[in-house]
C-alpha cells in the first residue's frame, strides 16, 4: 500500500477514486510517562517518553488507515492528512485521513 501526503503518483496515473479513508488512534499516556514529561518540562530538553508515544499512535493510525483502504481495493491512499489533538491533559489522538485509489 503506497501512502503519500502528495495529490497523485509521479509516473502511476490514479485509475480509480475509492473515496475517503481515515485511521484514528486514541492513546492514554500512563503516569509514569506524565511524570517523566513533567521533569522534562522543568528542566528543559526533548520529552523521549512522548515521542515515543507520538510516533506510536501515528504510526498505527496509518496502519489502521491503509488496512481501510485495502478493504476497499485500493492500492494506495493519496492526499494523507494527519492530526494530533491532546484530550483530557493524559490522552493523545491522532487521526489520519487520505483518498483511497486504485493506481
Amino acid at each position: 500500500m503506497l501512502l503519500t501526503t502528495t495529490p497523485t503518483v509521479e509516473g502511476q496515473p490514479i485509475q480509480n477514486y475509492l473515496g475517503l479513508v481515515c485511521g484514528e488512534v486514541i492513546n492514554g499516556v500512563d503516569f509514569v510517562k506524565d511524570f517523566s514529561a513533567s521533569l522534562t518540562n522543568i528542566f528543559g530538553g526533548r520529552s523521549g517518553s512522548y515521542e515515543e508515544e507520538l510516533t506510536a499512535a501515528r504510526e498505527d493510525a496509518l496502519q489502521e488507515m491503509a488496512q481501510r483502504a485495502a478493504q476497499m481495493g485500493a492500492n494506495a491512499v493519496v492526499g494523507i492528512d494527519i492530526d494530533y489533538e491532546v484530550l483530557n491533559g493524559n490522552m493523545l489522538m491522532v487521526t489520519a485521513s487520505g483518498t483511497a485509489v486504485v493506481l
